[in-house]
């Protein structure tokens, strides 16, 4: 068969065996400064790249320099990504941005705002407030997918992670949404969230709520620490249906990077969800393909593809 008709075929079917990944990664003082570094951004748009949509969190870059060059280099050579940027959050001198980049052929950002810390009886309990945003996926299947992100303060992760379920209510009855992820680094894990305090969560002990990264998970770099801090929990029952597998990503041993250059892009590696839209993909492609084999059917009968 020729090698174009090859070709084409295999952009037909990717949609049916390529899972949409949704990840998060805490990218360490992500700013203008790693930003300067070729390996650094070498591995950061690998590590992006694999992502259908990646929240990036721990971003200090109010100029937008470092995110823009970032975009730069995933959508060299095909324009292929977008982002959303939040404000600078945080207190004092210290403040963060949550970065959703996405891809632009798959989604469509429908809505986004900034969660306010307000309530009267526990003002201000976030170091850093959720930036929540609806996506339209392009997809039958999945046309609505909301993502609250979240990094906690690592002495406050439990006080911020029971808030965080006032943050998804307050979501559903602004959005009445049916599809929601909270991700992010959590710091839910070893001396910042026992698992005695973790099980006392209103997240946890909701069953509508379902933690997908394990406790046995270590989402550092580091070889000496072993702690699952980085987190994935998914609301709705046709979100929770359509994940086929949930982990992280060791770009350590995927790069072929020594620890001390995998700690120059994060300590953090990132953690990530496959969903599998690959049935409503393959429905709507079957006229597509249709056209492709009866072509083939036809081209075969007078001995012009052999």
């Amino acid at each position: 068969m020729t090698s174009w008709l090859h070709l084409l075929l295999l952009q037909l079917l990717w949609p049916c065996v390529s899972p949409f990944k949704v990840c998060a990664f805490n990218a360490q003082h992500f700013g203008e400064k790693k930003a300067a570094n070729d390996e650094v951004m070498d591995a950061l748009v690998k590590i992006v790249q694999r992502c259908d949509i990646c929240l990036v969190q721990e971003v200090q870059d109010p100029k937008g320099l470092a995110v823009s060059k970032l975009l730069q280099a995933l959508n060299r050579p095909a324009d292929l990504f977008l982002a959303v940027v939040s404000p600078s959050i945080g207190r004092k001198s210290y403040t963060e941005q949550y970065v959703f980049i996405y891809k632009k052929e798959k989604i469509l950002v429908s809505d986004q705002y900034q969660y306010e810390d307000n309530h009267p009886s526990q003002p201000d309990v976030f170091a850093r407030e959720p930036y929540i945003v609806r996506f339209t996926v392009r997809s039958p299947a999945l046309r609505d997918l909301v993502i609250i992100p979240q990094h906690t303060e690592p002495d406050k992760a439990a006080v911020e992670l029971e808030a965080l379920y006032d943050v998804f209510t307050d979501v559903s009855s602004r959005w009445r949404c049916q599809n929601v992820v909270m991700m992010g680094d959590f710091n839910a894990g070893c001396s910042y969230l026992s698992k005695k305090k973790r099980r006392s969560l209103r997240l946890y002990t909701d069953t509508d709520f379902h933690w997908l990264i394990s406790d046995n998970t270590d989402t550092t770099v580091r070889e000496s620490t072993d702690c699952p801090y980085d987190r994935i929990v998914v609301y709705g029952q046709t979100l929770v249906d359509m994940v086929t597998s949930a982990g992280i990503y060791n770009f350590t041993k995927e790069l072929r990077l020594t620890e001390a250059q995998a700690l120059k892009v994060s300590d953090h590696y990132p953690v990530e969800m496959n969903l599998d839209l690959t049935f409503d993909s393959c429905l709507s492609l079957l006229p597509s393909i249709s056209l492709i084999l009866l072509g083939l059917l036809t081209a075969v009968g007078t001995k012009t593809v052999f």
